[in-house]
């Protein structure tokens, strides 16, 4: 998802992908690598590494909405945008997938400064992605973050929709 600015340049970015993982989770979806790269095999370094250790994510299968990256221009961040644009793209997620799953990795910077809870993420767990890859100079130990398709299914359809927060 892209926004832009009245000037029609780019102020927002966020990203968001479904995998289907009904024969796996997404766990072994990390620590395949899968999520970071195409295919892993190709382009992936031979000491790239993901570790998974909440215990949530080997439960979180079927169709499993990934919501990756989110990227705000400096002049539009302490005015909400993240919290509208998370509704957007979680009522756009449900719209096109009705996952069983939304689910996404955080930094823990993220929880300390209360935007996950701006995220709508009802859940987090530490352990998501103990990463590491090589090339890119990234070392990372981010939570994971999620809600089932229930609660996504009640955030669109149960919420008060004069309550600017179903959002």
């Amino acid at each position: 998802m892209i926004g832009l600015d009245k000037n029609n340049e780019v102020a927002l970015v966020e990203a968001a992908r479904l995998y289907d993982l009904s024969k796996s989770n997404f766990a072994e979806h990390l620590e395949s690598l899968k999520v970071f790269y195409a295919d892993p095999a190709t382009h992936a370094h031979p000491q790239d590494r993901c570790t998974c250790t909440a215990p949530t994510a080997k439960k979180i299968a079927g169709k499993v909405a990934y919501h990756g990256d989110f990227w705000l221009r400096s002049d539009f961040r302490g005015q909400g945008m993240p919290e509208i644009m998370a509704g957007i793209l979680r009522g756009v997620s449900f719209a096109m997938w009705t996952p069983d799953f939304l689910c996404g990795l955080a930094g823990r910077w993220v929880l300390d400064k209360g935007v996950l809870a701006q995220y709508g993420h009802a859940h987090h767990e530490p352990g998501g992605a103990i990463l590491r890859l090589v090339e890119e100079n990234i070392v990372d130990d981010d939570l994971l973050v999620w809600i089932t398709g229930e609660e996504l299914r009640d955030l669109v359809y149960r919420r008060d929709r004069t309550d600017p927060s179903w959002l």
